[in-house]
């Protein structure tokens, strides 16, 4: 019998490790990035398979790296085009190691839910499509057609198609994308969440509000040739560490880079490149020239304040802001309404540090860069904190033009390009349109279910079927305990994945695992090698070719799997030859070409080394709002509150994770060795709630009246602001409550958790 499904843990264990503790880095990469990466390559793909992998990844004609959608550059690549946490994340591929169906039956389900996330990685690939049967302790292997024959059932069975969630991770590729939103659509439904509602979701709302294009703005090149970089809420040594050696060049030819964090991490300030001499010798390229220690939740003051002191200034373009927007004299008169005590007691920062960064931007020709992530996109006024951004850059005409404009740093390899592809709940009316015209078939029209609503629907009993496209659901989500209590409560929870992670272990009734090609693997159709595509953090559409045999010979790939879905589910209410499309991935292309503005010829152009630009409004200065201008969005200001012991946490990732993947153990950059259940605390914080260095804590996160516990996390003197403190998702997760998101975009508030912490009692 099934055991009791509170001893299948929805969280990791709360063990530790073993900490160790050294000090924190003052740069990022050189030969200690160079080492741990052969360390994990060679040491999970051996010599010969981890060679191939390393110089396969992110060539012309090689495959994408499966981690962050940084660029690759236009017009060259080196023979090792990657970094630390690629060559990470293709040694977690392609891995030796096999979590086989005999390893299955020597665990329960509960037995293996006692293993950490890095545990669960290192078990290896997946093998074979294995099934969680209803009453059952153990997963057991099921054929690919019993498999697909399960989900029609399931989702015929239902009352209405809108009782079925499909989610989809970023690493999707473009073909897989498309398909799969084409099946759900043919299906009946638009509930597509993805992790988009959960990372850039905010800056995507923000841009189309502001300037008509949820989108960067900016080349690679713009970027190395920038005057000034505002990098802002964005951790790159750890999280986009390719975006070091832009930044590298641009301060090389003389940009100035202002780093806003929480946290002055290694990345922000120095870089040791390891394929050049000085990187080698440990000689440190500074980045950062301007440090700007923000409080949690205090971008948005910081950011008025920069505007504030254009305004006053006069340091703005009336010319541009006259011609091209609307909205400045409303803006202007708030600006002017506001105080600089106000401004420097929120932001935590002073006055003479914020006019100085306002001044920078305004010196020269204005070639303004902002980068951001989700310490921008993660708060309840993350809109509005990204709308100043873009205030500041319509302020100074620093957008539409070369060397300036905004560029927020997507997260995983092709988020951006699922997005474009369709994978949204709410996608426009002229993609309904094209996707009529072209199937044939009555599109549904009404907006499906985001990330957190389709959480809530599954936890009511409306959403009844759970289909996954990649990603770590239960750990990439808020509301740990309640999110797993959603999928519980599901008929059946289907994943498409390459490794085992704890999503596989929190199930409906029926838990159904379909392991896949991973990108670096050889995928071979009856017309022959294929290819995917992916689109990167800049628009850029280029070319995945897998190198590497498969893992297992029982695996099938994306596109594959979605069409014996679809096929097997629509039987004749299918608007295309589902598994002909499959046979020749052109003839996916070729349907996306007809849908999707911006790929005309997808087969024929995508096949030219680096692939294509998709096009961009913005940097032809038109602007795709009503009105035809740009919009200067003017918001109130906004912070976060807090009682006098409750502090403001925010969850990030260790230097040795990408996203949800736990790779090892090692926070090389903050000086933490050997785990993970850590939170890193302002020092008088602590001594004021009388917690002692690496003594274990209890976190109870506070909102509208609810609490949330995450025990037993070791307390961190670290220097971040009074009254803030971090700890690493997905542990910190379960203390984001589901209530709890941003205005407009929905988007979890997981860097504005309100939170008291004490010694574990």
């Amino acid at each position: 019998m099934l055991m009791p499904s509170r001893e299948i843990l929805a969280q990791p264990p709360e063990t530790f490790t073993g900490i160790e503790i050294a000090k924190t880095k003052s740069s990022a990469a050189g030969v200690p990035a160079v080492t741990n990466s052969l360390k994990h390559v060679y040491g999970n793909s051996g010599l010969v398979r981890g060679t191939a992998a390393m110089l396969g990844l992110n060539q012309w004609e090689g495959f994408d790296c499966p981690s962050c959608a940084w660029p690759d550059p236009d017009d060259h690549r080196s023979a090792f085009e990657f970094c630390e946490n690629g060559a990470k994340a293709i040694a977690s591929e392609t891995t030796k190691k096999r979590m086989t169906p005999e390893r299955f039956q020597q665990h329960s389900v509960a037995e293996l839910s006692q293993w950490s996330d890095y545990e669960m990685d290192q078990a290896g690939r997946l093998t074979h499509p294995m099934v969680l049967r209803p009453g059952a302790s153990h997963y057991e292997p099921i054929s690919w057609d019993d498999a697909f024959r399960l989900v029609a059932d399931e989702l015929n069975a239902l009352t209405s198609p809108d009782e079925a969630v499909f989610y989809t991770s970023g690493r999707a590729t473009n073909e897989a994308a498309f398909l799969y939103q084409l099946f759900v659509r043919n299906f009946g439904t638009n509930n597509l969440p993805d992790c988009s509602n959960m990372c850039h979701e905010s800056s995507g709302a923000a841009l189309m509000e502001s300037v008509g294009i949820g989108k960067g703005t900016v080349t690679l090149k713009d970027l190395e040739t920038a005057e000034t970089i505002l990098i802002i809420g964005q951790n790159p040594g750890t999280n986009h560490p390719r975006m070091l050696s832009s930044l590298q060049r641009a301060v090389e030819a003389g940009a100035t880079i202002i780093a806003v964090n929480p946290m002055k991490e290694a990345g922000l300030t120095g870089f040791m490149h390891p394929q050049q001499v000085k990187g080698v010798l440990g000689m440190a390229t500074p980045l950062a020239k301007h440090f700007l220690q923000v409080r949690l939740n205090g971008d948005q003051a910081l950011l008025k304040g920069i505007a504030k002191t254009l305004v006053d200034d006069g340091s703005y373009d009336e010319a541009f802001i006259r011609e091209h927007t609307v909205g400045f004299d409303e803006y202007r008169s708030h600006l002017h309404s506001l105080g600089w005590d106000e401004l420097e007691r929120i932001s935590g920062v002073s006055r003479a540090e914020i006019e100085n960064a306002a001044r920078l931007s305004a010196s020269g020709e204005r070639k303004l860069i902002t980068c951001w992530a989700m310490g921008l996109t993660q708060h309840k006024n993350a809109v509005a904190t990204i709308q100043e951004v873009v205030n500041i850059h319509l302020l100074l005409a620093a957008v539409g033009r070369e060397s300036a404009g905004l560029c927020p740093v997507r997260g995983h390899s092709n988020v951006q390009g699922d997005r474009t592809m369709g994978v949204f709940e709410k996608m426009p009316e002229w993609f309904m349109d094209n996707l009529e015209q072209v199937f044939k078939f009555k599109v549904p029209r009404h907006h499906g279910l985001d990330t957190v609503a389709a959480i809530k629907a599954m936890h009511e009993g409306q959403g009844k079927v759970f289909y996954a496209l990649g990603g770590n659901f239960l750990q990439a989500t808020p509301d740990t305990e309640y999110t797993a209590e959603a999928l519980r409560r599901c008929s059946l929870t289907v994943h498409i994945s390459t490794k085992l992670n704890r999503s596989h272990l929190i199930t409906g009734r029926t838990g159904l695992i379909l392991p896949c090609l991973g990108r670096s693997e050889v995928d071979i159709r009856a017309a022959g090698d294929q290819f995917l595509t992916v689109e990167n953090s800049m628009s850029v559409v280029h070319a995945s070719h897998g190198k590497l045999q498969p893992a297992s010979p029982h695996l099938l790939s994306e596109p594959e799997i979605i069409a014996r879905t679809a096929a097997a589910t629509l039987e004749d209410k299918a608007c295309v030859d589902w598994l002909a499309l499959v046979e020749d991935y052109d003839r996916i292309r070729d349907l996306i070409a007809q849908v999707v503005p911006g790929f005309e010829d997808f087969s024929q152009r995508v096949r030219q080394p680096g692939g294509f630009y998709l096009p961009n409004t913005v940097r032809q200065l038109q602007w795709a709002v009503p009105g035809g201008k740009a919009r200067i969005m003017t918001h109130e200001l906004n912070c976060i509150k807090t009682t006098a012991d409750q502090l403001v946490l925010q969850t990030f990732r260790s230097h040795d994770q990408f996203n949800t993947t736990v790779y090892g153990l090692n926070d090389r950059y903050r000086g933490i060795g050997n785990e993970r259940r850590v939170i890193f605390m302002n020092p008088n914080d602590m001594k004021t709630r009388s917690i002692s260095p690496v003594t274990a804590v209890d976190i109870v996160s506070h909102f509208e009246g609810e609490t949330r516990q995450a025990r037993r996390f070791l307390a961190i003197p670290y220097d971040v602001p009074a009254g803030s403190c971090a700890a690493y998702f997905p542990e910190a997760n379960v203390l984001v409550p589901i209530n709890s998101y941003a205005d407009v975009s929905l988007t979890p508030t997981s860097k504005s958790v309100i939170v008291t912490v004490s010694p574990s009692s």
